[in-house]
């Protein structure tokens, strides 16, 4: 019984870890993939009107400088709405400061939901956009000035009803999970998402995702009980045959920061995985078309806990054939997931050293060392923010937990921006 067990699931995990590799390795499979994963150059008009949505929260330290940079945007049609708690008067202050200070681009809306979490503060300035495109960023982005003449021009020359730009966390030193984290958004926004819109389902970005205004409220704008609004969002628009082009550029993905601590990264990740499980079972994933669609919306958003399973499985089921009678059969099967596993640990290898050469970071023996040592440590920490979230799911216990920010993105921002006066001196 152990044996048929330990190779069903040898079996299982395997297939998972295979698919998982090559879905990772979508953008790099030929040149005209990765070419076609790009914005293309954009044209200077600036047709659209862009209502950029901004939901601050406990953000007074770092809101300044997101809003600043949005003021560094090209595109000459925009309006910045930023979202605060009636119960926030600290970033409350920032907020109407930036406000007098451009009165003809930032307003401030407030939000007086006796709950707050993201989707409700949307939901709250949406009655207040006047642009034709939605956009959402978070209070610590840092968003490139020429984002929007790019993403007007992909409007215009798709016709897509949503847009999704590229996300990085930067902050990679940090601390040694940042290395992980950052690396995941590489390969989700850089390769990932690209297969998901040519599919035509799509969990969407929390950020950088912009959207048709009419074609939001048409469906409904975001769930306000959800806590992974940007996955639901996405698939309601999917199963609802919208378009969706995602486009990633190096030099125009918004920067963000990893979570400052390895309990914020656990917190924010069950958040994530409970999202997740809400959209599961809220069953809109079944009204998309085909088949097809259906499975892979099934194998996403049970996904994430299947990679926590294969954590523990992995290393657990490798003990049980080497120190328990199970048959030799069995005991060969049980190393069959380590191979996708070790490939994909191999790619990743790869992935880090494109990584740095596209964002022009330092990448040393140290940082190799930590992806390969900490990759098992990191599929742990998943693994106990996936089981935290069903916990939690099972427990009916939805309350939004906020993940902070302290800025450590800026900083490499800014040791960038050091080192290319240099060169320029």
């Amino acid at each position: 019984m152990a044996a048929t067990i330990i190779v069903a699931i040898s079996i299982v995990l395997f297939v998972f870890a295979v698919v998982t590799l090559w879905w990772t390795m979508h953008a790099w499979r030929t040149p005209e993939t990765l070419a076609g994963t790009r914005f293309s150059a954009h044209d200077g008009t600036h047709s659209l009107s862009f209502s950029l949505l901004l939901p601050a929260r406990h953000e007074q330290q770092v809101l300044e400088h997101t809003v600043q940079r949005l003021m560094e945007s090209t595109h000459t049609r925009f309006e910045i709405i930023i979202i605060v708690g009636h119960d926030d008067p600290e970033t409350t202050a920032v907020a109407e400061r930036l406000a007098s200070t451009h009165p003809y681009h930032v307003r401030v809306v407030t939000d007086t939901n006796p709950v707050k979490n993201k989707p409700r503060a949307l939901n709250t300035a949406l009655p207040y956009c006047r642009g034709a495109v939605v956009g959402v960023f978070d209070a610590e982005d840092q968003v490139h000035p020429h984002l929007l003449e790019h993403v007007d021009h992909a409007f215009r020359v798709t016709k897509a009803d949503v847009v999704q730009g590229g996300v990085q966390l930067i902050n990679y030193h940090s601390s040694w999970y940042s290395l992980h984290n950052c690396l995941e958004y590489y390969f989700w926004f850089r390769s990932r998402l690209h297969l998901h819109a040519q599919r035509g389902f799509i969990p969407l970005g929390g950020n950088t995702v912009f959207v048709r205004t009419a074609a939001l409220r048409a469906v409904g704008a975001w769930d306000g009980d959800c806590l992974a609004e940007d996955c639901d969002l996405g698939v309601r628009l999917s199963s609802r045959g919208a378009k969706v082009v995602v486009a990633y550029d190096s030099t125009l993905v918004t920067r963000e920061e990893t979570p400052a601590t390895l309990g914020a990264l656990i917190r924010q990740r069950t958040r994530w995985n409970q999202g997740f499980l809400q959209v599961l079972f809220k069953g809109e994933w079944r009204r998309l078309p085909t088949a097809w669609q259906r499975m892979l919306a099934r194998y996403t958003l049970i996904g994430p806990f299947i990679q926590a399973f294969s954590g523990v499985a992995v290393p657990l089921g490798v003990f049980i054939a080497l120190f328990f009678d199970v048959g030799t059969l069995a005991a060969l099967v049980s190393f069959l997931p380590l191979a996708p596993m070790i490939a994909s640990l191999m790619f990743q290898v790869v992935g880090l050293r494109d990584f740095g050469r596209q964002y022009q970071l330092r990448i040393g023996p140290v940082h190799y060392a930590r992806l390969i040592l900490g990759a098992f440590p990191y599929m742990l920490v998943l693994a106990v923010a996936a089981l935290r979230a069903v916990w939690r799911f099972l427990r009916k216990r939805n309350n939004w937990e906020l993940t902070s920010h302290v800025g450590a993105h800026l900083a490499v921002g800014q040791a960038e921006s050091a080192t290319a006066a240099r060169s320029q001196a």
